[in-house]
């Protein structure tokens, strides 16, 4: 009897496990099905190993493929509900599609292209990345721990997307942690380049850039930036952030080309604001406009009360009106009775010497700055408020002293399909910068396929004609900075409105 009870049991033990190996290979089938064609790779001691989130460990039981104590990453949709990717479709949507630019390199084939199967990374414990004689490896560069993290995952995120939609079997994208911080990025600059990368995306702040850009002059790897800080670019690294310099140079243009001469800053006491700053003096200049009254403010400050009354030459004013007032009481004729009333109304006496008043800042503190606007007589309805890229971001309308004002950025209608792209396969609104990131992986997957080679160098990067970007057309210059086909946008309500349109095409550069 005994016997017999172990005899079924042993049977049945075999069934079950015939029944989960059916079950965990169906399981393999369904995500062979809808692999991604480029390969996002993570190489790092496992101690070292970030959450492993959207990141399914490729299988090294046998030992054959990877070596003991080092652990690659492939991503795989759908594995983690963080990081959580995007159902792939058989085919990319029509919404995908680059706007149809005259000299732009076409892309319409690849969103057309069929997901092929991953290959599995071979590897060491201690050596770099070993790479297939067809593999191009370019190295993303973000902050996937510390206090930028998030925006660092964001941008991880962008990048995946950017794989799928431009990459071929060949184009190996590697993120390495920043850690936001100088000193990572140095390390994981030297590390992209020790592993064979290509190009370098990344890193995101300015300090990082200067801190990792000269391993990768000295390895002669261009390096894609994206920090908003032109002067870490040239000599091989461009700058693909949001330029304020050109910013200013558009809203200020477009000003004096609707009859605005006298102009007016508030800016807060930083680099940015001195960037503004010498910015907009330099265009006035070259425009015939002038530059009639400049204020600075403590950024640090709670309150900005004292720049705003400083500048509205509130007290000066305010003390003109009570004088007349006082004088108009000592008369009882009824012109002067008249003309007291009227004054009554007001609260300051006097025009403005600045027809348009530039504010270089965003967020809070702008909003802030711009309520004290009225208070102190400086009248929106009388002074056109101009802006810089910092006021791209929904809402700015709240604030009543900002309806109407115009400000310079891309055209949302260049980053719509990435933020719908975005959302549906994340389910959440990604940051501003995050079409930097895939934008740079785009660019970078799309040189990966050049014939009959791999083409970073100079010349293929800052070709005359630009790109086509998540953020509308873009080319990098030799100087290392981007310049970028911007509209000048009216805020509204609750969003805000293109008044003039982004060029389509750049102008030929003048040598």
């Amino acid at each position: 009897m005994i016997k017999l009870i172990m005899f079924h049991v042993f049977w049945l033990i075999v069934l079950l496990k015939l029944i989960g190996c059916q079950h965990l290979g169906h399981g393999d089938k369904l995500q062979a099905e809808n692999p991604v064609a480029g390969k996002i790779v993570f190489a790092v001691p496992p101690s070292q190993h970030l959450p492993a989130v959207g990141q399914k460990p490729v299988d090294n039981s046998d030992g054959a493929s990877l070596k003991k104590g080092l652990r690659a990453f492939e991503v795989y949709p759908n594995t983690a509900s963080e990081f959580k990717l995007p159902e792939l479709p058989r085919k990319r949507p029509d919404t995908l599609r680059p706007l149809p630019i005259p000299d732009l390199p076409s892309l319409k084939h690849l969103f057309s292209r069929q997901p092929e199967p991953i290959e599995e990374l071979s590897t060491g414990r201690d050596a770099p990345l070993t790479l297939n004689s067809n593999t191009v490896r370019a190295a993303l560069l973000v902050p996937l721990s510390g206090s930028k993290s998030d925006i660092g995952k964001e941008m991880m995120r962008s990048a995946q997307l950017a794989v799928f939609d431009f990459a071929d079997e060949k184009f190996e994208l590697l993120p390495i942690d920043t850690k936001g911080t100088s000193k990572g990025a140095k390390a994981a600059a030297s590390k992209a380049i020790a592993d064979g990368a290509r190009i370098i995306l990344g890193p995101l702040l300015a300090d990082s850039v200067r801190a990792s850009a000269p391993a990768a002059r000295g390895a002669d790897v261009p390096m894609l930036a994206f920090s908003s800080d032109r002067r870490v670019g040239g000599d091989g690294i461009y700058t693909l952030g949001f330029l304020p310099e050109e910013q200013v140079r558009k809203i200020v243009s477009f000003a004096v080309s609707r009859g605005i001469k006298n102009f007016a800053i508030l800016a807060p006491d930083n680099a940015y604001g001195a960037t503004v700053s010498e910015t907009l003096h330099s265009v006035t200049h070259r425009l015939g406009a002038k530059i009639v009254a400049t204020q600075f403010y403590d950024n640090s400050s709670k309150s900005h009360t004292d720049a705003v009354r400083e500048l509205a030459d509130y007290d000066r004013r305010r003390k003109t009106l009570l004088l007349q007032r006082k004088e108009l009481r000592k008369m009882e004729d009824e012109v002067s009775q008249k003309a007291l009333r009227r004054l009554e109304m007001l609260q300051t006496i006097g025009d403005l010497p600045f027809d348009a008043l530039i504010i270089a800042d965003g967020g809070k503190r702008l909003q802030s700055v711009a309520a004290l606007l009225p208070f102190y007589d400086i009248d929106p309805e009388k002074v056109r408020i101009l802006g810089t890229g910092q006021w791209d971001v929904p809402g700015l309308g709240a604030e009543p002293a900002l309806l109407g004002a115009w400000f310079a950025a891309p055209d949302p209608s260049a980053r719509k399909h990435f933020v719908e792209h975005y959302r549906k396969a994340y389910g959440t609104q990604p940051k501003r910068i995050a079409t930097l990131a895939y934008d740079a992986v785009a660019l970078a997957a799309v040189q990966a396929q050049a014939e009959p080679v791999p083409d970073f160098s100079e010349m293929a990067l800052t070709r005359e004609s630009g790109f086509n970007g998540r953020d509308g057309i873009f080319r990098l210059l030799p100087s290392g900075v981007v310049e970028r086909g911007l509209a000048v946008m009216q805020v509204l309500e609750r969003d805000a409105k293109v008044i003039k349109s982004a060029p389509k095409v750049f102008q030929a550069r003048i040598n």
